[in-house]
């Protein structure tokens, strides 16, 4: 009775610390694509707002060449977090927790 007991508790104990089943990392690549589309949209708002393309004049940020850069390294970042998304999606797409 004891035994099955301890069994019971450490099987829901490694359930509770297992917390990218299968399922999940499927929807843990969903959001990563969606973080990674907010990632990508706002790097390329920084690197126009840094070329005074948009944006009110009086942010720090326009006519700034050091926030073109950060806008592109934002945009690359972006693009690698949806990439990893793609992978995870397509690799969990088929299994059912």
């Amino acid at each position: 009775m004891i035994k099955e007991q301890v069994k019971k508790s450490f099987v829901k104990l490694v359930y509770v610390f297992y917390p990218f089943r299968k399922n999940e990392k499927m929807q843990l690549g969903k959001l990563m694509i969606v973080f990674g589309m907010i990632m990508l949209a706002l790097g390329f708002i920084f690197h126009f707002q840094g070329q005074s393309k948009i944006g009110p004049e009086s942010s720090f940020m326009y006519s700034n060449p050091e926030w073109v850069a950060y806008g592109w390294q934002i945009v690359l970042f972006g693009l690698i977090i949806m990439g990893i998304g793609t992978v995870l999606s397509i690799k969990y797409r088929n299994f059912k927790s």
